[in-house]
């Protein structure tokens, strides 16, 4: 799985891409890089409609694996090496979103069934399953 990055593209074509493969993370980008571990300021971060090529460092053109199996800091380094493009991968938790500082070792599809929403069951009490 790849998602192609132009000059053309815009930071929500490129966010829109990654949810289809991936429905419950969510693809963030920032002006500036965060280091290993931490979280990126939310005032840094980048509005769907910017230009990709108002905020990349390195002006290539080409596709990027996002393929399942890779790790979210290894996506992260791709777009920031490849590309000049400070990314953030979240996860869904809930009704929040959470930068993946401390699982950024799992891979895409790990961090894609963690998101998803737990199913609400309803227990039944010993005395409920008797009477039926």
């Amino acid at each position: 799985m790849d998602i192609y990055i132009s000059e053309e593209a815009v930071v929500g074509d490129i966010q829109k891409r990654f949810r289809e493969f991936y429905p419950y993370l969510r693809l963030a980008f920032y002006r500036n890089p965060h280091r290993t571990g931490e979280c990126s300021p939310k005032e840094e971060a980048v509005p769907p409609e910017t230009p990709i090529d108002k905020i990349r460092m390195i002006h290539n053109s080409g596709w990027l694996d996002v393929s399942y199996y890779r790790r979210a800091a290894a996506v992260e380094h791709d777009f920031s090496h490849e590309f000049g493009l400070s990314a953030q991968i979240l996860r869904r938790c809930g009704d929040l979103w959470l930068e993946t500082t401390t699982t950024d070792n799992w891979t895409l599809e790990e961090l894609n069934i963690a998101g998803r929403p737990v199913e609400r069951q309803r227990f039944r009490l010993p005395d409920e399953m008797e009477e039926e």
